[in-house]
C-alpha cells in the first residue's frame, strides 16, 4: 500500500474522531451553532459533559471495531464479530458518558455475557427490540462504521457483508445496514482512488437510495437536522456536507453547522478517506482523546494495522517499540537560526529533557511517543514521507506544522523539531517556520537553516513543494 493510500486509511479514523470531537459541543442544541464565519471548535460539553477534544460514544465504539480489525481479522466471521460484541459490552460496562437509545437498549440486556456467542445473542436482542418497537433505524451503527472498510480494502463483497454484520449487532433495521454498506464502500473507494463517490455502493442496496442521494446533493445539511437521528437522514446530511466541501476541515464544519444530532463523525470518516489523516490540523490532533485512553497517534496505529491486515512494516512499525532503521541517527541539536527556542535535529536527539514539546516528522516506535516528560498533547507527530510524490498535500502540511510550532512557542515551550536523520523533513519544516515568523521567503529561510544544520540535504522534489506556495 502506498504512503498516500495509507495516509487516507489513517484519515478514516482520525477524520471521524476529529469530526466527532468538533461536533460534541453542539449536539442537539447543547450549545448554539457557530455564527456564519465562526469556527466550530473542540470545546467539550455536549450531552455527555465531555472534555475539550474528547470524542463521544461514536468514536468509542469505532475504536472497538478498529481494535479487532487491527489484528487482521475477517469481520464477517463469527469469532471476529464475537470479539466486537464483547468489546461493545466492555465499553458499556465502563459507563460511557453517553450512548444512543437503541444501543443502550441492546447492550444493557446483555451485560455480563460471555464472549463466545456474544454476537449471536446481541443480534437476537436487536431483533427482539425491532419486533417490539419497529424503530431500530437510528444512526448509531453508521456513526461507528468506518473501520469496517479498512479491514477489507479492495473487496467490495467482503465490505458489504461485514458492514451489515457489524451494523446488525445493535441495529436490526435493514436501512441501517444499507447505510453502513453505502458509506463503507464509499470509504473504500476514496482510500484507494482519492475519489468521493457514495454511489459506488448502489448495487448493494435498495433502489430507493439513488433518489435519496440526489436529494442530499440538492440540499444543505441543515435540511435534514430535524430527523438526522434516523440513519437515512443522517447519511443524507453527511453526504451533503461532504459533497459540497473543499477539504476535510470545510466538510466537518459544514456537518456541524447542519445541526441536530451532529453527523460530523460520519462525514469525517469519508472526508478523511479522501484527504488523509494529514489533512486533520495539528491543533485538532493535539486535543483528540477518548476511551479507552487513546489519542490521535493510537488511531493512526489502529488504522495502519487494519489497512495492512494486521501486519506492521519491515521495521515493525507501528507496533515495535523502536524503528531499527534509525540506528546511528545523530543525537545533537542546533538552534533554529530565527528562533533559538526551536531545536533542530534527528531522531537520535529524542531524549527526556531535550525540550518541553516535540514535533516528530518521521515514524516513531510505540515506545518513543509521547517522549517521557512531555505531555501527550505537546508531542505532535506529523505525516510527511521523504519520497517523491508520496504526500497528499505537502504544502498544506508544511504550513500547518509551521503554525503548530508557532503555537507551542507562544505557549512558552521550547520545541524539538526532528525527523529520522535531519536531512529533508527537518530543514524543510524549519524553513516553513522561519518564513512564517520573519515574513521572509521560504527560499531565503531555507538558506538560513541549511547554514546551521550540517546534515541538511533536502530532497529537491520536497524543496520544490516547499517553495511552490507562500506561507
Amino acid at each position: 500500500m502506498s504512503g498516500v493510500n495509507l495516509d487516507r486509511a489513517v484519515g478514516v479514523l482520525v477524520g471521524a474522531a476529529a469530526g466527532d470531537a468538533v461536533g460534541v459541543p453542539y449536539e442537539y442544541g447543547s450549545r448554539p451553532l457557530p455564527w456564519p464565519g465562526e469556527e466550530a471548535r473542540m470545546l467539550g460539553g455536549g450531552l455527555g459533559g465531555y472534555a475539550p477534544g474528547q470524542w463521544s460514544d461514536d468514536t468509542e465504539m469505532a475504536c472497538v471495531i478498529a481494535e479487532v480489525a487491527a489484528t487482521g481479522a475477517d469481520l464477517r466471521e463469527d469469532v471476529a464479530l464475537d470479539r466486537i460484541a464483547a468489546g461493545f459490552l466492555r465499553w458499556y460496562a465502563d459507563g460511557p458518558a453517553d450512548a444512543g437509545i437503541q444501543t443502550r437498549a441492546v447492550l444493557r440486556a446483555l451485560r455480563g455475557t460471555a464472549e463466545v456467542g456474544a454476537a449471536a445473542r446481541m443480534r437476537t436482542r436487536a431483533a427482539e427490540l425491532h419486533a417490539h418497537t419497529g424503530r431500530t433505524a437510528g444512526n448509531g451503527s453508521l456513526m461507528r462504521t468506518g473501520p469496517v472498510a479498512l479491514a477489507h480494502l479492495g473487496d467490495s463483497e467482503a465490505i458489504a457483508r461485514a458492514a451489515r454484520a457489524v451494523s446488525g449487532l445493535t441495529h436490526h433495521d435493514p436501512q441501517a445496514g444499507d447505510a453502513c454498506v453505502l458509506w463503507c464502500l464509499a470509504i473504500d473507494h476514496a482510500v484507494r482512488t482519492g475519489e468521493l463517490d457514495v454511489r459506488v455502493g448502489l448495487g448493494y442496496v435498495g433502489p430507493e437510495w439513488a433518489a435519496l442521494l440526489d436529494e442530499a446533493e440538492r440540499s444543505t445539511p441543515d435540511r435534514f437536522a430535524a430527523s438526522n437521528g434516523w440513519v437515512v437522514a443522517a447519511l443524507q446530511a453527511a453526504w451533503s456536507a461532504v459533497a459540497h466541501a473543499n477539504g476535510l476541515e470545510e466538510g466537518i464544519q459544514a456537518a456541524v453547522r447542519g445541526g441536530g444530532d451532529t453527523v460530523a463523525a460520519i462525514a469525517g470518516a469519508l472526508l478523511g478517506a479522501r484527504y488523509g489523516g494529514s489533512a486533520a490540523p495539528a491543533r485538532w490532533r493535539r486535543m483528540l482523546q477518548g476511551w479507552p485512553g487513546l489519542r490521535a497517534r493510537d488511531l493512526t496505529r489502529l488504522a495502519v494495522l487494519a489497512a495492512r491486515r494486521g501486519r506492521p512494516d519491515g521495521d515493525g512499525w507501528p507496533s515495535a517499540p523502536t524503528v531499527p532503521s534509525y540506528g546511528g541517527s545523530a543525537k545533537w541539536t542546533v538552534p533554529h537560526p530565527d528562533d533559538p527556542g526551536v531545536l533542530l535535529g534527528a531522531v537520535g536527539a529524542l531524549r527526556p529533557g531535550v525540550a518541553d514539546a516535540v514535533v516528530s516528522l518521521c515514524r516513531l516506535g510505540a515506545g518513543e511517543a509521547p517522549l517521557a516528560g512531555v505531555p501527550a498533547s505537546d508531542h505532535i507527530e506529523v505525516w510527511i514521507i521523504d519520497r517523491d510524490d508520496a504526500n497528499l498535500d505537502l504544502p498544506g502540511v508544511l504550513a500547518d506544522t509551521a503554525s503548530v510550532v508557532r503555537d507551542l512557542r507562544a505557549e512558552g515551550k521550547t520545541v524539538l523539531v526532528h525527523c529520522a536523520f535531519a536531512e529533508t523533513r527537518t530543514p524543510v519544516v524549519a524553513a516553513a517556520y522561519g518564513a512564517l515568523i520573519t515574513g521572509s521567503t521560504r527560499e531565503t529561510a531555507l538558506r538560513r537553516v541549511r547554514a546551521v544544520l550540517p546534515s541538511a540535504r533536502p530532497r529537491p522534489s520536497i524543496v520544490a513543494r516547499l517553495l511552490a506556495t507562500t506561507q
